[in-house]
Formats: structure tokens, sequence, C-alpha cells
């Protein structure tokens, strides 16, 4: 495999290979474009002549004005350079090619500038001396591989002539052959750093970018779960204003008929009273419901109340305390709520604890809750104690989630959440 590669490589550096010459081609046209900025830097001062008085301040002033305002241009027909030649497509700075030409002369400490200063003043010129060693390498290895053509052309008396210095022209054509071979690979070294510092100086700063898309990211997740807890809210109030309502009709007409009705057959006030208590449990299974969407006390009242609700349903004591001024955003809220709603059912399904303590206070801008009882101990998320759902839906808002469960006891659960997302 080494030798089939070696071989490969071999062939694409050939002299008189496409890819040899796309490179020469590549770095020799970047050579005027990558000398561009020292010619306009010093463009001023080849005005400058001893019998002027012209201060020195104004020249230099005149000529970094226009090396400003060649950048743009500058850059982008080095992008277009590496497009045309390479397929290499390098992407706008919105920060740096937008707006009007002179606006980089208000732009001083913009990063993307001093990037592709750096590009134009430092990088540039020494990948244009590379060039130019390319183009030496190419024209004097031609010129020494066929200078015994040449030597055979003279005549036989000629100083140049062979006759007279054959070794002399045997390794001028050795090292114009040898020049020959080298050029393609020079050519591809140089057009390789080319195109990465072009890539890292010319194009947006890939940490930068990797920020902006860590941002954009976190607003849209944010607006996801916003949009999450407000369709959970619809629900809640569809359920609550439509469903519950007429199954709370329909109860109170099967329980008046209970009562009132006399005279009905056995079998039909049997089916009445099944009626009136499937009525009755489907009622609480849907305020149940409602009430795990999203609870109306909690946007109404806050977390202490729509917490003191959950912890006076559970079949233990519960000691709440909850310290929560000011309050945060409405969709952290619901997670916290969830999070201790949760965690007191699994206390009671799985703990086979006497009593459970439980913390909400805010610290700065984290909201941390903290659930704990005296039961067996031994949780484990993976066993589908609704852990993994909860932890799930606790990441979902950037937050963390820790359970310390040692076998016999006690259980803790700690979740801290970002006041604001």
């Amino acid at each position: 495999m080494a030798s089939i590669s070696a071989a490969r490589r071999a062939r694409v550096h050939a002299p008189w290979s496409a890819a040899a010459w796309r490179d020469t081609v590549f770095v020799a046209s970047g050579v005027p474009l990558q000398f561009a900025g020292w010619l306009i830097l010093g463009f001023f001062w080849m005005l400058w002549t001893p019998v002027r008085v012209t201060p020195i301040l104004i020249l230099t002033a005149a000529s970094l004005v226009l090396l400003l305002l060649a950048l743009r241009p500058l850059t982008s027909w080095q992008r277009e350079r590496c497009w045309a030649m390479l397929g290499l497509d390098i992407p706008r700075m919105p920060d740096f090619d937008d707006g009007r030409p002179w606006d980089a002369l208000r732009n001083l400490r913009s990063p993307e500038l001093w990037r592709v200063l750096q590009y134009h003043l430092l990088v540039g010129p020494f990948l244009a001396l590379g060039g130019l060693t390319v183009i030496a390498a190419w024209a004097s290895g031609l010129a020494l591989a066929t200078s015994g053509l040449y030597a055979w052309a003279l005549s036989y008396t000629s100083p140049m002539s062979p006759f007279g210095h054959p070794t002399r022209f045997g390794v001028l054509t050795c090292v114009g052959v040898l020049l020959l071979v080298a050029a393609p690979w020079a050519a591809a070294g140089v057009r390789r750093v080319d195109a990465r510092a072009a890539a890292a100086l010319l194009g947006p700063d890939r940490a930068r970018e990797l920020e902006r898309r860590v941002e954009d990211l976190a607003e849209k997740r944010a607006s996801v779960v916003d949009a999450a807890d407000i369709e959970r809210r619809r629900i809640e109030r569809d359920l609550h204003d439509g469903a519950q309502q007429r199954l709370v009709s329909l109860a109170l007409n099967l329980g008046l008929a209970r009562e009132t009705l006399t005279g009905v057959p056995d079998d039909a006030m049997r089916v009445i009273v099944e009626a009136h208590e499937e009525a009755k449990e489907a009622l609480t299974e849907l305020r149940n419901l409602i009430r795990g969407l999203h609870p109306a006390v909690l946007e109404d009242r806050g977390l202490d109340a729509a917490l003191s609700g959950v912890a006076a349903r559970v079949p233990l004591p519960v000691r709440l305390r909850v310290e929560v001024e000011p309050r945060a955003s409405s969709t952290v809220e619901a997670v916290a709520y969830f999070v201790v709603s949760e965690a007191l059912t699994n206390v009671v399904r799985h703990a086979r604890a006497d009593e459970v303590d439980v913390s909400v206070a805010r610290r700065g801008e984290v909201l941390r809750v903290t659930v704990r009882d005296d039961g067996v101990g031994g949780a484990d998320p993976a066993a589908g104690t609704g852990l993994t759902g909860l932890a799930r839906r606790v990441r979902s808002v950037d937050g963390t989630f820790r359970i310390t469960s040692p076998a016999g006891g006690p259980t803790t659960v700690t979740v801290e959440l970002p006041c604001a997302l």
C-alpha cells in the first residue's frame, strides 16, 4: 500500500501532470496580489524626493488610508483566485465585507480587519516569495535541462561546444532535470500553505463562527422550549375550559338523576350509578392530566403556591421551603415544578420513605432544587423510574441534574437551573 501511495504521489507531482501546472499557475497568479499590500504602502514614498519637504507623517497616513481602502478588493480577488483555480470557497465576512469601502477606516478594532492585514502584509509576501521560487525553479530547470541542445547547435570550435566541456553540460543537464522534478513539489507545498492561510485569515474566524453557531442554537433551543411550554398551556386551557366543563356537567346530571329519579328499574339505576362513578373518575384523571401539563396556579401565584399544592397531595410528611424572589422565567419555573412533582411521585412509588425535604432557592442567576427522602435508596436512572426523562427535561434548559442514592438511603436529587433562558 505504501508503494502504491508513493507511486500515485509521483504521478500527481510529475512535471507534465495537470496538477503540477495547476499549482504552478495558482502560486504564480498570487504573486502580484500578495505583493500588492507592500506596493500600496510604498506608493507615496516612491513619490517623495528630498527637494519636497513633505512630512513623513502625512506620507505614512496616506499610505495606510490607501491600503485600508484597497483591502476589500484585494481580499475579494484572492477569494476568487482560490475558487477559480482550486474550487476552494472562502466565505465572506459580514463585519468586513458589508457596508461602504471606507468603513474599514472606522473599524480599526475589528478582528477581521487585522486578520486580513496579517495575510496581505505578513503571510502574503512570504507566499509571493515562494511563488517566485517556483517560477525560478521551472525557468532555470528548463534552461539548464536543455542547455546541451543549445551546445550541440553551436559550432565545433565554439567554447560552448559540448566536445570541449562534456562534463559541464552533463552536470548542468542533471541539475536542470532535478529542478524540473522538484518544481511541482514546491508548487504543491506553496499552494497548500496559501490555501490554508487564505481560508484561515480571509474567511470567518472558525472560533467566532462556532460561538455564533452555539448562540444561534441556544436561541433556537430556547424558542423551541418556550413554544412547547406555550403549547402545553394552550392544551391545558382548552381542556380546562372545554372537556373538563363538559365532564363536570355530565357528572352533575348523572348525580342529579341518581338522586332524584325514582321508580327506575334496578338495572337502569345500576347503569346510571356506574356512569356517574365513571364520569367522576374521568374528571379526576382529566384534572390530574391538566395539572401535569401546566398548572394554572403556577402561572398565577408562582412556585410556592404550586408546590404547596403538590406537597399537600403527597401521602407523606413533606417539609417545603421555597425562596424564589425575584421569580425565574416561566419555562424554568415549569421545569422546577415538574422536577419536584416527579421526584415526589418516585418517592411515593419506590422509596418507602417516612418523610421528604424539598428546597427550592434562588441564588443569583441559578435556581437550585433539592429533594431528599429517608427511603431505602438505590435509585437508578436506568431502571425506568422516570429519572431519565427528568434529567432530559432539565438539560433542555441548560440545567444540571445529579442524584445520590446509595443502598439503604437517603436519596438526594439536586437540580440547578438558569433563571433566564
